[in-house]
This record gives structure tokens, C-alpha cells and sequence, in this order.
């Protein structure tokens, strides 16, 4: 059983009562309380019981992170700073991180979450996505890699062939694949086959992979967030780059320091969106992940400046033998996207009926344009 202190059931309560639509016709609310529901009987809330097993491989994770960040600063043509100079301040869980840190300390930092096994993946999943490491479709923003080690809860050992799923909006806030109210353009039709920023990639054999990204743009209702689902015991279909087989095990959010979300709003495109920026402080589902465990990733900047990229790490905590159903609100296939009938929404999706798609696009799809990109 799970407790919880007086002031954090308060902190809850409040949300619940003063914060509902994330996106016209998507109740937060329901989402929320999925997720109160597993923390009341989670086994695992966080991944302190992996401490040991977690530091004992400690010093070869430094070397990689190191490595890649090396790697990064050489194929986006950044002059290679020393790591005493890195700044990676004001970070949730590096707080004492300072510029004159060497890089066994700014690399040592490992926030941590439980991914949880109820249904919690919001409006915009889309199955059927492409197993992809670059997931940019080539369009702007703030360069960014994020590195995910995935631990099991019940061993505390890294999880091979575990097939993660990320997906998050452009830098101005729209889902691509999906068509509604609240998500850009509902006109744009072509954006039912947009595949921007969604794809999903195989854990190697000390848990880890990662995705060439840009950092997330806002929307009104939530702070900036990416999302995540772990596929267990799926294959890779070699003939159009999806999955096949297998279950979907847990779903979860991955968060960011304010401080950091504030100086990549200020670069363009971000610059651009006129949606409501909601802090970290007020978003009821990083109040409750932050309740139990840190959900926010740390990261390094690559150059002098945020508009130069980030690398970002985070170790996340499954239990594989967990099933769960969660709920499309479209699907790609060879013939392009379609949108589900109350897919991720509840009846009649945000906005009315789900407008249909513009016929069937070649194989791979195309990216949108207008806003949507």
C-alpha cells in the first residue's frame, strides 16, 4: 500500500477540482485519476529499491553519456567545450550541479519513474507507428536527443527488446496523425498522415535507446511533456518498419526543468505560439509523478546556447509481465492514417465527429504542411 502525506492528497484534490480540459473535449480528470488509481496499489512507485544495482553500473552509463554527447557536438558541427564548462544548472534532480562540475558528476545525475500500467496516454496515441530512431520528419525546432534506460521493477536489471514509444507535439503545439479540435488546423486534413514527432525504438541489451528529436513545443492545459509506451515481447517487422506482436505493458510521461522549458520558449518557432504556457506547478499529472518520483530529465546543453541542442537522459521502470489496452485515437497502416471513432477521446472526440482523411497517400506518408507543421 501506497501513502500518502496530507498535503499531497491536497495538492491532488485541488487539481481535480480547478483543472479539466487539456484539449476541447479531453477531460484531464480522467487521466488523473488512472493514475491515482495505480499509485493507491503500485507495487513499485519509484526505483530507490534499484539503488545499488542502478549505481554499480553507474561509471560505464557516465562513459556513454559522455561519449554521445561528444558524438552530438561533432555531427551538428558544435565546438567541443570542455565538460568543466558544461552548464547544466537548475536541474530537478542536479540542483548542485555547476558550471565547474566535471563530467563523472554532471553525468552521474539519474532521475528515474515508474511507467505505470493503467491507461494514461491522453488523446493523441496513434498505433502503428514506425520503428525509427529520428523522428523530426526534418521540421524546426530546438535540437534534442534523449537517452531511456529501462530498468525492470521486479529484478532491477536492464530490459532488452523492449520496443519504447514517444511521441510529442511540434514547437507550436500540434499532434501530427491526429485530426480534432484544439490540435492545430482541424481543416488540414493531411494532417491525419503526418507521422512528426512519433516513432519507437528497441532497448539494447543494458536497456537503452534513444531518439533524435526536437524539444517539445505547449499547449494550453498541460506543461510541455513527452509521452512514452513500452511494447513487450514485439518484433520488428522488416517490410514497412513497424511492430508486430506483443503487448503494450505501461505509459507514462516524461517532464522537463521550467527553467529550461523558459529558454527554449523564447527561441523560434516557439516564439511563435500564442497557446497558454501552464507551468510544471500547476499540471496535475507531473504533480503526481513528481509525488513519488522524478520524472524530469536531465540534460546538458551541446554549444553556448539552447538554439545549439540538448542531450537528455532518464531511467524508467517497468514491470514487463503488465498488459494494458490503451486507446488509439488513430492508426496508420499501408494506406495511411485513420482516425478512430472516439479513439482516446470518448464518444464523438473533442469537437464533434472525427473528420475523415483525403483518400489513401503513397507508402511512407507524407508530412503535412500549414500549421500542423
Amino acid at each position: 500500500m501506497v501513502y500518502f502525506s496530507s498535503a499531497a492528497v491536497a495538492v491532488v484534490a485541488a487539481f481535480f477540482a480547478n483543472q479539466a480540459f487539456a484539449h476541447p473535449g479531453h477531460d484531464i480528470r480522467e487521466e488523473m485519476a488512472e493514475r491515482a488509481a495505480f499509485l493507491s496499489s503500485a507495487e513499485y512507485t519509484n526505483l530507490d529499491h534499484c539503488a545499488e544495482q542502478l549505481e554499480a553500473r553507474s561509471t560505464e552509463m557516465i562513459a556513454r553519456r559522455k561519449a554521445m554527447v561528444d558524438h552530438l557536438r561533432t555531427k551538428r558541427g558544435i565546438v567541443k567545450r570542455d565538460f568543466d564548462t558544461v552548464l547544466a544548472t537548475n536541474h530537478h534532480s542536479n540542483a548542485s550541479v555547476t558550471p565547474n562540475s566535471p563530467s563523472d558528476v554532471i553525468f552521474a545525475g539519474n532521475s528515474s519513474c515508474i511507467l505505470q500500467a493503467e491507461a494514461t496516454e491522453g488523446p493523441y496515441w496513434v498505433s502503428g507507428e514506425y520503428v525509427r530512431k529520428d523522428i523530426t520528419n526534418g521540421l524546426p525546432g530546438v535540437p534534442f536527443t534523449f537517452d531511456v534506460q529501462l530498468i525492470d521493477t521486479t529484478t532491477c536489471q536492464p530490459l532488452n527488446r523492449i520496443a519504447l514509444e514517444a511521441w510529442h507535439c511540434n514547437s507550436t503545439g500540434v499532434y501530427g496523425g491526429v485530426i480534432a479540435g484544439g490540435n492545430g488546423n482541424q481543416a488540414d486534413a493531411t494532417n491525419i498522415n503526418n507521422t512528426m514527432f512519433r516513432g519507437i525504438q528497441f532497448s539494447n541489451e543494458d536497456g537503452v535507446l534513444q531518439f533524435d528529436t526536437t524539444f517539445p513545443g505547449h499547449y494550453t492545459g498541460r506543461t510541455t511533456h513527452i509521452h512514452v509506451l513500452a511494447h513487450v515481447n514485439s518484433t520488428l517487422n522488416p517490410a514497412n518498419s513497424t511492430l508486430t506482436g506483443g503487448h503494450v505493458s505501461h505509459v507514462g510521461q516524461l517532464f522537463f526543468d521550467q527553467s529550461l522549458i523558459h529558454e527554449v520558449e523564447a527561441v523560434a518557432p516557439y516564439s511563435t505560439n500564442t497557446q497558454s504556457l501552464m507551468a510544471n506547478s500547476e499540471d496535475g499529472i507531473f504533480a503526481q509523478e513528481a509525488a513519488t518520483s522524478d520524472p524530469v530529465l536531465n540534460y546538458v546543453y551541446l554549444g553556448d546556447k539552447v538554439a545549439d541542442g540538448l542531450f537528455g537522459w532518464v531511467t524508467v521502470g517497468i514491470n514487463p509481465n503488465s498488459v494494458t489496452t490503451p486507446r488509439a485515437a488513430a492508426s496508420l497502416d499501408q494506406n495511411g492514417g485513420h482516425a478512430n471513432a472516439g479513439g482516446g477521446f470518448g464518444p464523438g472526440g473533442p469537437g464533434g465527429p472525427w473528420p475523415t482523411g483525403s483518400g489513401a497517400p503513397p507508402f511512407p506518408f507524407p508530412t503535412s504542411t500549414g500549421t500542423a507543421a
